[in-house]
């Protein structure tokens, strides 16, 4: 007998105490996203939970360091990203999500591929000028300018989601106010089997 058939997934999450969610954030650069997810990753983990974030920047560094922008690299970018986020819901993470994934068809795909797990999609609801106000590495002025190609918002279409699970809106409000919302669902979502 396989270890797999003496312990299946399900008594691995029960004996880490919770269940798996897959989180996945999307919005534009400067939105708030990496802020929310960590925020939340945060709560969590004081209140007990096991969670991870799976930061855009991080996994472009990593994991996805050998692609570009292009709509066929953003889509492979997303596939990744989402088997990733299920690799680590089957172990039994609460798994936190913060990319841009600016197609709708591939959130969809992500959600997909998350299979039986729990998903939940947040779209962090900030608007453009809010977002450059905030860039921090001048993106959106490096774009604006035509030294960065196929910037999303920019030179770059974003779909916004038509019927996100949470809608987080972050202009005039703190990151802990923001992430309130996701943090209450990832908590009831996570509950012990």
């Amino acid at each position: 007998m396989t270890w797999h058939s003496l312990q299946p997934r399900e008594e691995r999450w029960r004996c880490l105490g919770q269940r798996p969610v897959i989180a996945w954030l999307t919005g534009l650069s400067g939105a708030g996203k990496s802020s929310i997810a960590n925020a939340a990753d945060r709560a969590l983990t004081l209140g007990g939970r096991k969670a991870m974030v799976l930061d855009g920047d991080n996994l472009r560094h990593g994991l996805n360091g050998d692609l570009g922008f292009t709509a066929r690299d953003r889509a492979e970018n997303i596939r990744r990203a989402a088997e990733a986020a299920r690799l680590m819901a089957e172990a039994g993470l609460v798994t936190i999500v913060s990319l841009i994934s600016p197609y709708r068809a591939e959130r969809e795909t992500a959600r997909r591929i998350a299979g039986d797990i729990p998903f939940v999609e947040v779209f962090v609801d900030t608007p453009l000028a809010v977002c450059e106000a905030r860039d921090p590495k001048g993106l959106y002025d490096r774009a604006r300018a035509g030294e960065i190609a196929n910037f999303t918002g920019i030179s770059a279409p974003y779909e916004a989601p038509r019927a996100a699970d949470i809608v987080v809106t972050t202009e005039g409000r703190t990151v802990e106010d923001s992430a309130a919302a996701l943090i209450g669902t990832l908590t009831r979502l996570s509950a012990p089997l």
